[in-house]
């Protein structure tokens, strides 16, 4: 657990931290590191069919902490209003993540994101704004230091080419959150998590491989999986929140000692299940990914472009990942370290099948 001095939060005890998509699989986590970390006055904004038993679970447990949960939602802009007021940081992760449709995750993500911001302009005297955002926003392709992915490297500059809605929402979301901060000077974080996993969280990534044709087909390989244990990831967001002097960085969040993709996958058949399954060469995974892009352009897109260049360079282009930004600037550790994160992955994993 990452610790900070009462003295060294930007907010006081009698002030407000807004979490929305509090009762989600990183957002529940979350607050429970804010009240670690000594955060006395929290709102879990939370959707109207969400189940808040957890939440209400914590506040019977923390005592005399002032934890509201309030009901709403974010596409409704008096919601955000009420949500926002007297509130000095908004740690913003509700997202539309399953989305299937490109309408869909721009209004459950970006609309959400700027009714958010608005009231918060609106109300003034905000602090910070932590949007959680992914790496899913990242090209992957033209990085600055070889294989290596960091802070500096460049977005997706034509998301919508990938043919994934939930990278063309982040990216629009990371847009919005950055001209907020340019425009209206609202100070902002943005934290860029990788595969956020553990119990609650148990399919397979699309970077291992997909299930699509009958088959597992292992396309990662020798890559690293950019891994973050969950309550890892929720220690990091919290210290985005209450760390001074940080504003308008970006903070990219991934644990030590990445497993390659192949180790995972491994280690999955040997704790988990064993199913058949079959590598694919890098130098084929993406030509198939090419031919697939130039026939859904030829056919007029009577065959969705789900398999493109841009996919295959965000999710199965060798590349390093790196946190010694986050290390160096919220002197953040990972405190569940990679090796009992996947074994307590795999024991839920088998658990799930077992019970199934």
């Amino acid at each position: 657990m990452n610790t900070l001095a009462r003295n060294e939060f930007i907010v006081g005890p009698d002030e407000v931290v807004l979490v929305t998509g509090a009762a989600g699989f990183i957002g529940k986590r979350v607050v429970r590191s804010l009240l670690d970390h000594g955060v006395r006055r929290i709102r879990c904004f939370v959707r109207n069919s969400s189940p808040a038993s957890k939440l209400e679970g914590l506040r019977s447990q923390v005592g005399a902490t002032e934890l509201d949960v309030f009901r709403g939602n974010l596409l409704w802009p008096d919601d955000c209003r009420t949500a926002t007021k007297d509130v000095s940081v908004v740690v913003h992760l509700a997202a539309g993540r399953g989305e299937k449709s490109f309408p869909d995750a721009f209004m459950n993500s970006v609309v959400t994101t700027r009714n958010l911001l608005e009231a918060c302009v609106q109300h003034g005297g905000i602090k910070r704004f932590v949007n959680v955002s992914s790496f899913a926003v990242y090209s992957n392709a033209h990085k600055p230091k070889g294989n290596l992915l960091d802070e500096a490297c460049p977005m997706e500059s034509r998301p919508e080419v990938r043919g994934d809605a939930y990278c063309f929402a982040k990216s629009w979301q990371d847009e919005v959150v950055m001209q907020y901060g340019h425009d209206q000077g609202v100070p902002y974080i943005l934290i860029r998590p990788g595969v956020v996993y553990g119990p609650g969280n148990l399919t397979i990534h699309g970077r291992v491989g997909i299930d699509t044709f009958g088959i597992f087909l292992h396309l990662g390989g020798s890559n690293q999986i950019p891994f973050t244990y969950v309550d890892n990831c929720a220690d990091a967001i919290a210290l985005a929140a209450l760390k001074p002097a940080i504003d308008g960085e970006i903070f990219n969040v991934v644990d030590d000692d990445l497993p390659s993709s192949r180790e995972f996958l491994r280690g999955y058949k040997l704790n988990v299940r064993r199913f058949r399954s079959f590598y694919v060469p890098k130098v084929l995974s993406y030509m198939l990914c090419f031919l697939w892009e130039k026939y859904s352009v030829w056919s007029k897109g009577q065959l969705p472009p789900a398999f493109n260049r841009s996919r295959w360079n965000a999710a199965w282009r060798h590349t390093r990942y790196s946190n010694a930004k986050l290390k160096n600037l919220l002197q953040w550790q990972p405190a569940v370290s990679t090796r009992e994160g996947l074994q307590r992955y795999f024991e839920a994993a088998k658990a799930v099948r077992r019970d199934a």
